[in-house]
């Protein structure tokens, strides 16, 4: 990541201020694009979208990539179409898609159509059909491929046409006359075998494909297991579709860590650090307002305890520990079962299984603990043993509720097709809060009865 100091931002201000377009370009010339990029992030926006235009087509469109989305899209909205399809014209079709994706569709159709490359302009209209989760949605059509029934001559001829359009070449892709994937061509090959009389019998049989309506995750699983660094997509029959990068997929990976984070923290929408205030509040405030609503449930079930904590003050002491004992518990359950999700470790199938395990765990941690508060209490309060007994008892009952709704929600959302990350924050919190205190009130009541 490269630094700008003030005084190196002062002088491009300064450059831009006095129009010297000589100095402007010879500047942004030294420079990488993801470094132009991140420049534009410490410029108002009429100073980046004026070095923006004195860049070449091919590195403005670097440039756009680079770009986080919010910013991206403020540059977008002051070009004209007809400059963005010149941009987009210098980028692979899934970039293309990415920055298409961003704008309304009456400019989208505007913009492909002033694409001249009729077929690159057919291919990001068959992308965009396809759901932006799945790896349709994630591959490009750049790619070379052979037919299997190719001699070594005729596949080379082939390979150094198609490889004039691309900018990189990470496999070179084997289909028969129906175009179904049959394979990988090493390129060492062309030299241990230079001779040989047909692809077909050199080939790699088998690659590692995904087809094209495959979630994200589950691609970027695959690139993990196999150590890919690009993968063919395939449609329904084996008929391959496009590829998709290592690049591409850590870019997921990194968005898709970023708003199970937000998630997790009770941020209901995806935002930066640098949005606007009104932005921020809006995605902080449901979970903030649920707060305070179970807060105000949880005040009320104190005060139906009320009598109790009159009688017995000392109950009063260890409600935060119920309360704040339950959440980590629920917590750090719910983690390890999301944790499991996302890298795979753990199936959805295996839900009796994990489950039961936590059955167990939870018995561990729920024994462990309350064994050391009654050892605490039996020093402590030595009199109150009605006290002692309550908490020691509530205590193992919060521990294994909360143990218990750690693993059952994350499961239940995963299979409700929803994000089981909702379930490591203020959602696991908020019930084990509520639920801890029902059942320390109820716990209490029956043994200060008893004794």
């Amino acid at each position: 990541m490269k630094e700008y100091t003030d005084e190196y931002l002062a002088h491009i201000r300064d450059v831009i201020h006095r129009d010297d377009l000589a100095q402007a370009r010879s500047e942004l010339a030294a420079l990488h694009p993801a470094d132009i990029a991140e420049l534009y992030q410490s410029l108002d926006l009429e100073e980046a979208e004026y070095l923006f235009k004195l860049l070449d087509e091919e590195k403005a469109a670097d440039v756009l990539m680079e770009l986080d989305e919010d910013d991206r899209l403020k540059l977008l909205e002051g070009m004209p179409t007809e400059e963005i399809a010149k941009q987009i014209e210098h980028l692979d079709t899934d970039d293309a898609v990415d920055v298409i994706q961003q704008l309304d569709e009456d400019d989208r159709d505007e913009i492909l159509s002033h694409i001249d490359d009729v077929e690159q302009a057919g291919d990001i209209i068959d992308l965009l059909k396809y759901d932006e989760d799945t790896a349709g949605g994630l591959m490009g059509t750049e790619m070379i491929v052979v037919n299997e029934n190719m001699s070594m001559p005729e596949c080379i001829k082939e390979m150094r046409s198609q490889a004039e359009e691309m900018d990189e070449i990470y496999y070179v892709y084997v289909v028969d006359n129906d175009y179904k994937l049959k394979g990988t061509f090493p390129l060492k090959k062309m030299i241990t075998h230079p001779s040989v009389s047909k692809i077909k019998h050199v080939m790699e049989v088998d690659p590692v494909s995904v087809k094209v309506d495959t979630p994200i995750d589950d691609v970027a699983l695959d690139f993990e297991k196999y150590d890919l660094v690009a993968m063919p997509v395939v449609d329904s029959i084996g008929r391959l579709l496009g590829r998709i990068t290592v690049d591409d997929v850590m870019d997921q990976v990194r968005e898709s860590s970023e708003r199970d984070y937000q998630l997790a923290s009770g941020i209901s929408s995806d935002v930066d650090a640098d949005d606007s205030i009104f932005a921020q509040t809006k995605a902080r405030i449901p979970w903030l307002l649920i707060g305070i609503a179970s807060g105000i449930l949880a005040s009320l079930i104190l005060g139906g305890f009320e009598d109790q904590l009159h009688a017995v003050t000392a109950l009063a002491l260890f409600i935060p520990i119920i309360g704040g004992t339950g959440g980590n518990v629920g917590v750090q359950a719910s983690a390890i079962v999301v944790q499991g999700l996302a890298n795979g470790s753990l199936d959805i199938k295996e839900f009796a299984s994990q489950l039961g395990k936590e059955i167990l765990i939870g018995l561990l941690n729920a024994t462990v603990l309350s064994a050391v508060i009654l050892v605490y209490n039996l020093i402590m309060l030595p009199s109150q043993l009605a006290v002692t007994l309550s908490v020691a008892v509530s205590l193992f009952a919060v521990v294994m509720f909360a143990s218990l709704l750690g693993t059952f929600v994350p499961l239940t959302l995963e299979k409700l097709h929803i994000n089981p990350a909702l379930a490591t924050g203020p959602f696991i919190q908020i019930s084990n809060d509520i639920m801890g205190l029902l059942i320390y009130v109820g716990i209490s009541g029956l043994f200060l009865k008893i004794f």
